[in-house]
C-alpha cells in the first residue's frame, strides 16, 4: 500500500503539492482531468483551491476525488 495524503496545497496551475504519510512531497497535475466529467467543474480556480485532504487521498467541496494510490503513483517528486 502506498503512502496516503496528510497534506495538501493547490497552485495556480492546476497541480497539487501533496505531502505524505512518509513525508514525501510530491506534486500532480490535475489538467488532464479537466475535461472528464466532474472535473470539469474544477477549471473554476474557487472550486479547484477548495481541495482539502479526506481519509488519507483528498476531496474537493463538490465531491470529486481522486484515488490516494494514483496521487502518489502519477505524481513527480518536489524539489
Amino acid at each position: 500500500m502506498n503512502p496516503r495524503v496528510v497534506a495538501v496545497k493547490p497552485n495556480p496551475d492546476y497541480t497539487l503539492l501533496l505531502t505524505f504519510s512518509n513525508n514525501k512531497r510530491r506534486v500532480f497535475d490535475v489538467k488532464p482531468y479537466l475535461d472528464i466529467g466532474i472535473f470539469r467543474e474544477l477549471k473554476d480556480l474557487a472550486q479547484f483551491n477548495s481541495v482539502k485532504p479526506f481519509l488519507g487521498s483528498i476531496q474537493w467541496q463538490g465531491g470529486q476525488d481522486l484515488c490516494p494510490d494514483m496521487l502518489y503513483e502519477r505524481s513527480v517528486s518536489a524539489n
